[in-house]
């Protein structure tokens, strides 16, 4: 068994990722970071991006309902839920590509068809530069947040991240 450095949860013997957290168990590959804001990435976790309580819709809601409540809560994703579980997630993106034009027509059909399915996510003490990579490798831009007991919590958008690195940035600047 291996122990993950990051939860300490055991996992088999050649995994590539931690079965509880998901972090990479062999970061030996990374480079040293050569700056402070490289090492935040690296170190820093999710949680401290205070992610936003998700909006959650059930899998049975229309897409115009969904619709609305993007526009009226000027957000970029829904996370949807069936029975209290995760089951999809419904962002500003799947409403172009998937409905484009034709989303006035299709305002009664139930959003879990026009859903990404079963989301990948991450727990709150994922390293950021985790975040990074997996909405890089998948074309994401938010990522559903679980906590401890695998209970949604929050999610994470490419602009939670990026002011999180102009912060860092700003930081750097000053005296």
């Amino acid at each position: 068994m291996i122990s993950c450095p990051d939860c300490g949860h055991a996992n088999i013997e050649g995994s590539d990722e931690c079965e509880q957290c998901q972090q990479p168990l062999h970061d030996t590959h990374l480079v040293p970071p050569s700056n402070t804001i490289e090492e935040g990435l690296l170190s820093d976790r999710l949680g401290a991006l205070n992610p936003k309580m998700p909006i959650t819709v059930e899998a049975s809601a229309t897409v115009g309902h969904v619709l609305d409540v993007l526009v009226e809560r000027g957000i970029g994703c829904v996370v949807v839920v069936e029975q209290g579980r995760t089951v999809g997630i419904f962002s500003e993106r799947d409403a172009l590509l998937r409905l484009s034009t034709k989303a006035k027509e299709l305002k009664n059909r139930p959003i879990s068809e026009f859903m990404t399915p079963n989301p990948r996510v991450l727990d709150t003490e994922a390293k950021i530069a985790f975040a990074v990579q997996r909405m890089d490798l998948g074309g994401y831009r938010h990522v559903p947040i679980v906590d401890h007991a695998d209970e949604l919590c929050g999610v994470v958008s490419a602009r939670d991240i990026l002011r999180y690195l102009t912060d860092k940035l700003t930081a750097v600047d000053e005296p």
